[in-house]
């Protein structure tokens, strides 16, 4: 074999394993992406069932139902155009409480529920969540600065 065809095979055999690993790294990462969802595009698009998502909003007012002797609440988040039930067992993020702006991690059941494994509260008077004002002021609905 000669210089040139070697040298080819190296350049051939170092892009290979380079596409090889990208490829490996994107399919890995596959699983760990989290969009985030407005109630109103979980609503009127969907989501695909068992894929996690964030959804964000409000929590309504007068939804809030814990559930006796467990560690479960139910909920409702609205972006005040729709709505999507929570369903959550853990601890509550201190500063959760309705009306307030919340950020749901989990997935959709076929049913339409949303089952919370990670519930994020705002911390302050001031503060909501970026994504949460973004769908707020998509639907029309922000009556902030």
């Amino acid at each position: 074999m000669t210089r040139k065809r070697l040298r080819m095979v190296f350049v051939i055999a170092g892009i290979t394993a380079l596409t090889a690993a990208t490829l490996l790294v994107l399919f890995a990462l596959e699983d760990s992406i989290v969009f985030f969802r407005s109630p109103t595009e979980v609503v009127e698009e969907g989501f695909p069932v068992d894929r996690a998502f964030r959804v964000g909003g409000l929590v309504e007012e007068g939804t809030l139902e814990r559930i006796g002797g467990t560690n479960t609440v139910h909920f409702r988040v609205t972006d005040l155009a729709n709505a999507v039930t929570v369903t959550f067992t853990g601890i509550l993020p201190a500063l959760f409480r309705e009306g307030q702006g919340v950020i749901a991690e989990g997935k959709l059941r076929p049913d339409g529920v949303f089952v919370a494994h990670d519930i994020l509260a705002k911390h302050d008077e001031n503060y909501m969540p970026t994504e949460v004002v973004d769908a707020l002021k998509a639907s029309g609905q922000w009556k902030g600065n």
